[in-house]
């Protein structure tokens, strides 16, 4: 099993290039970043983890900047995003920076995708939480379009389009990079992943034994190759029980979080979870 990581990157932690570095020198697999464009200090949503919003959300750098970053300075380190808001994007701009950063890399790059929380911040995008996460499928749809390897039209169903063009550096696999949806279990997620992903990554991993076989029924319903489905439990605080409880589900990789810390502190965690690599 892959052992990859996400971290909360920030103005005050340490840098993307040497974090990036490191992880490559030890041996881990990826690094995953998350994202959020600001936080409306008038913010009535709650924190979905409880109490006070933490310092570092505020604060966090843009992830597609920082994984240039980290890309440049590694060559086998996975990079990818935990997730993106893509409702909250121009999708026209947005295929154009995954598709740079995927031939950059080298075809190195998962486009974690997810529908948000924070009710505040969507609205400033324009964005109707009623209809976030049919708008998230609708942009992403519309980046297909440009991947494809002919000029494709796509009209959305949301006054968004794009006239067959020519779009160009195309994802390194060809068609779409890797893609991971986040979110919780669900009928409605569940359909989506089978219908329009490579996999699921749930947020720490919690009750995958009664999930997991639910999607994998959905996903060989809709003529998928059940080798095929890639699950990544996201955001995991490791222990050697719940890892290995991980592989014998089937997961292939694993994405262990990292604290909001300075050099010192990173790299300390850093030395404790390479016992598990």
């Amino acid at each position: 099993m892959r052992i990859s990581t996400t971290i909360f990157l920030t103005d005050e932690t340490i840098t993307p290039v040497r974090l990036a570095r490191e992880l490559e020198e030890r041996g881990f697999d990826g690094l995953y970043l998350p994202e959020h464009t600001h936080i409306p200090v008038e913010r009535t949503t709650p924190y979905p983890a409880g109490g006070e919003l933490p310092r570092e959300y505020s604060r966090i750098l843009d992830p597609f900047v920082a994984l240039g970053q980290a890309a440049a300075v590694t060559e086998r380190l996975g990079l990818g995003t935990g997730v993106t808001l893509i409702a909250e994007h121009d999708a026209i701009a947005l295929a154009k920076q995954i598709a740079t950063l995927d031939h950059l890399s080298g075809g190195r790059f998962t486009l974690g995708v997810g529908y948000g929380w924070n009710r505040e911040e969507a609205a400033d995008h324009g964005v109707d939480w009623s209809t976030r996460r049919a708008l998230t499928h609708d942009r992403l749809a519309l980046m297909r379009a440009l991947w494809a390897p002919e000029p494709t039209a796509y009209e959305g169903e949301f006054g968004r389009s794009v006239r067959a063009s020519e779009a160009w550096p195309k994802p390194a696999r060809g068609g779409a990079p890797r893609i991971l949806l986040g979110g919780a279990a669900g009928p409605k997620l569940f359909a989506r992943i089978a219908a329009e992903a490579d996999g699921w990554m749930p947020i720490g991993g919690r009750g995958l034994t009664e999930s997991l076989p639910v999607l994998r029924e959905v996903w060989e319903s809709a003529g998928r190759d059940p080798k095929t489905l890639q699950l990544v439990p996201y955001a995991v605080l490791p222990s050697p029980g719940k890892l290995a409880h991980y592989a014998e589900l089937g997961c292939e990789e694993v994405v262990l979080q990292l604290p909001p810390g300075d050099e010192r502190e990173v790299l300390g965690v850093l030395d404790e979870f390479a016992g598990y690599l």
